[in-house]
């Protein structure tokens, strides 16, 4: 272990980094790890990057988002164009119970 890699994870640690209980993957040394970027106290080294995949992509709707989504927009276009008063509280009633579902879903 080198004095450099040592001085810096007790800087990390005096920075609020915390200890690993997970050794290295390449040396089996402690490691510190301080948002997200961990760091190896004996080698240096730290794990390579992997993408993580996932079911559904950030960007990809599931089937029933999108039927979410154009009924909202739907809601959201009869409303804009809704005068009668009561008729208004009806679809913002049907919107709110909309958002709480698709809030639920997540």
């Amino acid at each position: 272990m080198t004095e450099e890699l040592t001085k810096k994870a007790a800087e990390m640690l005096l920075q609020g980094a915390t200890l690993l209980s997970e050794p290295c993957p390449y040396c089996t040394g402690v490691r510190v790890i301080k948002e997200g970027q961990a760091l190896c106290v004996n080698c240096g080294r730290q794990p390579e990057k992997k993408e993580i995949p996932s079911e559904n992509q950030p960007n990809e709707l599931s089937a029933i988002e999108k039927i979410f989504e154009k009924k909202l927009e739907n809601l959201s276009n009869e409303l804009e164009h809704e005068k009668d008063h009561e008729k208004q509280q009806n679809i913002l009633k049907t919107i709110n119970a909309l958002l709480e579902t698709a809030k639920k879903m997540k």
